[in-house]
């Protein structure tokens, strides 16, 4: 215990301590911290879905129909109606053979890898990924190759390096939108390199599914080559408003990962009040009004990063719902976060290992339920807060 209390208190000293701040309301564009309200500029919950009455009232009917829990792993016994339901519904949405539900994106990117990939197979990652896809090619026992972040050249370079010490299977996997920078990545570039050295692309979707594309089916459809991503991966927990993730696939695929991931083979189901929000959102993303709420959330981000730019800051590249102010070092960096909660405006300070050392920054994400007027007093006050920071002042 000793020893922990030092490293705390060492990262205590080095600004890089994180701590937990309760939230004492609903998941709306303003929350209740401590009794004050706060402008909420640090939620996943992109198009505001989080509290909306139909997802409610899908969970309330599903608990009241089917109970609190799913009693069981679902090779046990907790297969229900809905998980399948479910998938035949996201199978349906992303234009695929099947689909696979999971407990959490984190599950899934390890449970995925995992289970399709071994020691003899090779595995190149976006420098930039999520830390559940590296520990799921860790995971794999696959040899890894990491290529720099969205550099498509690199990669084909790398692969063609590779191609002489092929053995077994190729995965190239990345991010679709990338959570920490807000950018996107190339998918139309990497299809083509899966197809030329015959490789399987997978493509994590958590930040843009719901949120890109005509029906809201994410970076895929944003590119119009949905038909070319061979493992689609997607979560609940962010734009579409509540839990849970999944896999779209072809039914072999999900075959094979009902019988060899781990993370789905030994995580108790899903409970029925989630799995009927989930179907209650995919309904409401491809709908007319998911399609307005795709539209604000555009111009919310249009209207944020127009002003921040404007000041001359770094976003790092973003071009989506994400919205970095790079600053640097984490002191300033966290001091800058804490002075703008002062200010009842919340939003995450990133450091270490998040991202690398150097490039802390502020990490703003926006939703369609934000108002214009709210998101430019937000802008203007970082822009202060910032600005005065690295003044000195």
């Amino acid at each position: 215990m000793k020893q922990f209390k030092g490293h705390l208190a060492t990262l205590a000293e080095q600004g890089m301590l994180r701590t937990l701040r309760e939230i004492e309301s609903a998941q709306g564009p303003r929350v209740r911290i401590d009794g004050t309200d706060h402008l909420l500029l640090c939620s996943n919950n992109y198009l505001g879905l989080a509290n909306h009455p139909v997802l409610i009232e899908a969970s309330c009917r599903a608990a009241k129909d089917f109970g609190a829990g799913s009693g069981a792993s679902r090779l046990i016994s907790g297969s229900m109606s809905l998980h399948h339901r479910l998938e035949e519904r996201i199978a349906a949405f992303k234009s695929t053979e099947s689909a696979l539900v999971f407990n959490s994106g984190y599950a899934a990117n390890n449970g995925i890898i995992q289970g399709l990939l071994g020691p003899e197979d090779t595995i190149f990652s976006d420098s930039l990924n999520h830390a559940s896809i590296i520990d799921g090619c860790r995971l794999s026992g696959a040899r890894t190759c990491v290529y720099p972040h969205n550099d498509v050249q690199a990669l084909a370079e790398l692969m063609a390096k590779e191609q002489s010490t092929r053995k077994g299977r190729w995965l190239i996997v990345t991010d679709g939108v990338f959570s920490m920078d807000g950018d996107i990545a190339p998918l139309p570039e990497l299809v083509s390199l899966k197809e030329r050295f015959d490789a399987w692309l997978m493509v994590d979707d958590a930040h843009g599914g719901g949120v890109l594309g005509e029906h809201g089916r994410g970076t895929a459809e944003h590119f119009n080559c949905l038909d070319k991503i061979d493992l689609q991966m997607g979560t609940f927990g962010k734009a579409f408003g509540s839990f849970g993730a999944y896999l779209a696939a072809t039914r072999v695929v999900i075959d094979t990962l009902i019988n060899r991931s781990r993370s789905f083979i030994f995580s108790t189901s899903l409970p029925p009040a989630v799995l009927a929000a989930n179907l209650a959102a995919i309904d409401l993303v491809a709908s007319e009004e998911g399609e307005r709420r795709r539209t604000q959330l555009k111009a919310n981000r249009e209207l944020f990063s127009s002003i921040l730019s404007g000041a001359g800051f770094d976003l790092c590249g973003s071009s989506t719902q994400i919205v970095p102010v790079l600053i640097g070092e984490p002191e300033p960096t966290m001091h800058a976060a804490s002075q703008l909660f002062q200010q009842g405006i919340f939003l995450s300070g990133i450091r270490p290992p998040t991202v690398a050392p150097g490039t802390c920054r502020l990490r703003a994400t926006l939703m369609a339920d934000h108002t214009p007027t709210e998101l430019r007093q937000a802008a203007q006050a970082i822009v202060h807060v910032v600005k005065r920071g690295l003044a000195g002042e």
